[in-house]
């Protein structure tokens, strides 16, 4: 089973939950790797990928670097390098043939824009994949999860669930209370907790049912 993973905003562990994830599948003896279409800034999260998926090398799981931090979109403007949606489902056809499943991570949230009339949303679609959401546990997730979670239905597409992910130590009560409403608000169920610094994933809700 493939997923792609989307977050509530930028900055809510996209990456550390995608890595854990291919670490889980790996060591089920899964052919699993990461995707990153896209990344802009830094390469961090395309070589944290690689890395997980035993060591494939970062040019093959992330097709497109844009150097400056920004949205892809503005990136590709900056550069005069604009990004081309064909090429980067092309990429994933020829990356998917490979591999038994692919953790294909986004960029920033759903509707980060990619090129002109096309964004995140617009790429998940076109891939048909099942959506993880990933959902940084701080005061606002509700709301922000609620919104991105209508908003990828609207697409016709399944979220297959929400991972939430604490990005401190010490849990304010937002933090707290977020996990025991945010299911009965979405009707997605929680696949998974991440405490901070956690560094293991129990695999068993992301394989398929037998």
């Amino acid at each position: 089973m493939s997923y792609f993973v989307t977050g509530t905003d930028t900055g809510v562990g996209k990456t550390r939950f995608s890595c854990l994830l291919l670490e889980a599948l790996q060591a089920e003896g899964i052919d699993a790797a990461g995707f990153k279409p896209v990344c802009c800034g830094d390469r961090d999260d395309a070589t944290l990928l690689a890395a997980a998926s035993g060591g494939l090398d970062p040019e093959e799981v992330n097709p497109v670097w844009l150097k400056a931090a920004v949205a892809p979109l503005v990136a590709g403007m900056l550069e005069n390098r604009p990004v081309d949606p064909a090429a980067l489902r092309s990429a994933f056809e020829a990356f998917a043939a490979k591999h038994r499943t692919v953790i294909v991570e986004g960029a920033g949230g759903w509707r980060v824009p990619l090129a002109e009339n096309y964004d995140m949303a617009d790429l998940a679609a076109d891939l048909a994949l099942p959506v993880i959401l990933v959902v940084g546990n701080r005061l606002g997730a509700l709301n922000h999860t609620i919104l991105t979670v209508d908003a990828i239905r609207s697409r016709g597409l399944e979220v297959a669930g929400l991972v939430i992910n604490h990005l401190e130590d010490e849990l304010d009560t937002a933090a707290i209370t977020n996990k025991g409403i945010i299911e009965q608000l979405t009707g997605v169920p929680i696949l998974a907790e991440i405490i901070h610094g956690q560094d293991f994933l129990d695999v068993e809700p992301f394989m398929p049912a037998s």
